[in-house]
């Protein structure tokens, strides 16, 4: 099929999305190798890798899709360089925050509700959908976490549909998503085994096929893999084990690369 756009990998859970005469950027992270995101209550992990791009290097943004407020996810760098006048879909605490930090358009979505922007005859559409940022009742320690479905529609018809988890844990009830959301086009699996005082806030890749299986995407990508030290769960283990279950469409992102995005399924539009 034609693609509607592309996929640029740029490191962590950032990815700059190019959707028809859209420019997108997911959770903003720019740290270089060797600097420490803060984690909150006290806790820090250390970048491994640096990012592809640099944040002075982004062409001009139509949106920031935010999954959470940690510092592996909206850095200070991000703070400091970002417009404040750049529209950030996050969950409702996250804008409340980066309200008092100055950024004037940030929106706060509570779950099943959506923001839309438009573009003559092209509407992008983020609609947040839940997610559970570690096991009941621990996950209150961490900030509120969202995913986020994300929308290309041409002259009223959809032609393209992302599913980006954000960090969840794979929760039963995240089958919802796809019920809603019938012919996902490709998702991005954010992964790692993430570990906070020893307990597992992000998928593995055990949790990372789960999901996948429930979500049925003909495409997935994973990132939120290798790049802080708190991360535990290699992505070569999601390899394995997708590969191992049969799980088809599994499509590794290198850093820099750019990658087309294409409609997968057409029988659910």
């Amino acid at each position: 099929m034609t693609p509607v756009g592309s996929l640029l990998f740029i490191g962590n859970a950032t990815v700059l999305l190019r959707l028809g005469g859209f420019t997108v950027l997911t959770d903003p992270n720019f740290l270089h190798r060797g600097e420490y995101a803060y984690l909150g209550k006290g806790l820090v992990s250390r970048r491994r890798h640096a990012p592809a791009l640099g944040i002075d290097d982004l062409p001009p943004l139509d949106a920031v899709v935010l999954s959470h407020l940690h510092g592996d996810h909206f850095d200070r760098r991000a703070a400091r360089g970002l417009s404040r006048d750049v529209p950030i879909v996050s969950t409702p605490a996250a804008a409340r925050r980066l309200g008092r930090k100055g950024f004037r358009e940030a929106s706060g979505l509570s779950p099943w509700t959506e923001w839309e922007t438009r573009r003559g005859d092209e509407v992008l559409r983020v609609t947040s959908v839940p997610g559970q940022h570690g096991p009941a009742l621990f996950h209150r320690l961490l900030p509120p976490v969202m995913g986020s479905v994300v929308d290309l529609e041409r002259d009223g018809e959809r032609t393209y549909r992302l599913y980006v988890t954000g960090d969840t844990l794979c929760r039963p009830w995240l089958g919802e998503i796809a019920e809603r959301f019938p012919g996902i086009d490709a998702m991005l699996v954010h992964l790692g085994g993430t570990r906070v005082l020893g307990v597992l806030v992000t998928m593995d890749a055990k949790q990372g096929a789960d999901l996948a299986t429930l979500i049925g995407a003909p495409v997935i990508h994973p990132i939120h893999f290798d790049d802080y030290t708190v991360m535990k769960s290699p992505l070569s283990a999601f390899l394995d084990e997708t590969s191992r279950r049969g799980i088809a469409g599994v499509t590794k992102l290198e850093r820099g690369r750019t990658v087309p995005l294409s409609p997968a399924v057409s029988d659910a539009r």
